[in-house]
């Protein structure tokens, strides 16, 4: 009797149907598709022979062709001859991979990485860095978070999964297609003290970077406000082809004497997307609090994947610990953003030549992997519709799509739609 008690506790009959349980999830509704991945399912039903996709974040070679560097293929070898075991990595991950990491960032003769006063921890590429920061931050620092407006989409989700009420501090100027830096600095002057995320270099999505003058600028009312500061640099190397100068920001905030939190992506620069591999380190105001900050990581790290994968991480390590492989990968990183420039010069240029009255100039002056282009979303649906170009509609073109092959398509394209 007690047992047909708690069975019919348990379940609820609908007649004609079978029996369900009484916490069914029979009514949950379809969630909405990524922008990103909705659109490149569009680009690939569409038959167009000349279509084109400048919507996803990941480089392509001139032919348009996924492209893996010569020196991760060296690596890679290297790293299955030597026959390493397929054991879990500590929550912190492969320490070699994370040393080789700082060192890339702060510079191999900073003071304060000899210091002690910086360490981190591997993550699951930049997303997953800022996750386990999003929590941690909920924990210790504080309930908000600051983003650029505009910023990458995944910043926002992010950051609310994580628990944190995010606003935003002016960042574009959307009239004129530059940096609104008065509006950045009075903004971040006003707001309370709270976490200040920066993209340390090329901007996502806009390709708006402040030079250093404003960087400094920046640093000041950061101190001033008694904000802590959070880079994402997913694009170091990639974004000027000298991987040096894409981290001058964060060098310069470290020489003027933030505490702050830097998270690293792989994806870019070396071309490891699918195997995600990131860094995310603190500099603490000494080393046992930098100590301490990691060791709470590792407690957030602990219950959303437990350690992260070891083959991507350990092909940068075998890249940046070797001095020869160091300057391959940076010479063909260098390369890559190279024909990123030339695409912009190209799309500029070619514009200009079909008659076209609209300033296009901010195309070769913006920097990185995007081009913020300026196409309203009405725009953006016509060169789909009419001539299947495929980009986000915020008018965001990933320079990695356009080739000198399809370049004269894309202009005479985007003329048509701004007449």
């Amino acid at each position: 009797m007690l047992s047909q008690t708690i069975q019919s506790a348990r379940t609820v009959t609908i007649r004609g149907t079978r029996s369900l349980s009484a916490l069914s999830l029979g009514s949950v509704p379809a969630g909405p598709p990524d922008a990103i991945i909705g659109l490149t399912d569009a680009y690939n039903s569409s038959t167009a022979p000349h279509k084109v996709n400048v919507g996803v974040g990941a480089y392509r070679d001139d032919s348009g062709k996924p492209y893996v560097l010569p020196v991760v293929k060296v690596a890679e070898a290297r790293v299955i001859e030597k026959g390493l075991n397929k054991e879990y990595a500590g929550i912190a991950g492969i320490a070699g991979f994370v040393d080789r990491s700082l060192e890339f960032a702060y510079g191999k003769n900073s003071d304060t990485l000899k210091s002690g006063r910086v360490k981190g921890v591997q993550t699951l590429s930049g997303t997953g860095g800022l996750r386990i920061w999003g929590e941690f931050w909920k924990k210790f620092g504080g309930d908000g978070i600051l983003l650029p407006d505009p910023s990458w989409g995944n910043h926002t989700p992010i950051f609310k999964n994580s628990g944190l009420n995010v606003e935003t501090y002016r960042y574009f100027d959307y009239e004129n297609s530059k940096l609104n830096i008065d509006g950045m600095l009075e903004d971040l002057s006003k707001a309370s003290p709270t976490c200040v995320l920066l993209h340390a270099c090329a901007h996502n999505p806009t390709g708006c970077d402040p030079d250093m003058g404003q960087w400094k600028a920046v640093s000041d009312v950061i101190k001033e406000a008694g904000h802590y500061t959070f880079f994402d640099c997913a694009y170091q190397g990639f974004a000027s082809g000298d991987a040096e100068k894409d981290a001058a920001s964060i060098r310069m905030f470290v020489e003027e004497g933030h505490d702050m939190a830097l998270v690293q992506s792989y994806s870019k620069n070396f071309g490891l997307y699918g195997e995600r591999v990131g860094c995310l380190s603190v500099v603490g105001s000494d080393a046992d609090n930098a100590a301490n900050i990691v060791s709470q990581l590792k407690i957030c790290i602990r219950p959303n994947y437990s350690n992260p994968p070891v083959h991507g991480a350990r092909i940068v390590e075998e890249v940046l610990s070797d001095a020869a492989l160091e300057q391959d990968f940076r010479d063909q990183c260098k390369e890559m953003s190279e024909r990123i420039i030339l695409m912009r010069s190209l799309l500029r240029s070619t514009l200009e030549g079909l008659g076209s009255e609209k300033d296009w100039s901010h195309i070769t002056s913006q920097i990185g992997m995007f081009c913020y282009s300026g196409l309203n979303p009405e725009q953006v649906d016509r060169l789909r519709e009419e001539f299947d170009i495929f980009c986000t509609r915020d008018g965001r073109i990933s320079m990695a799509g356009v080739t000198q092959g399809n370049v004269e398509h894309i202009s005479s394209s985007i003329h048509e739609v701004t007449k």
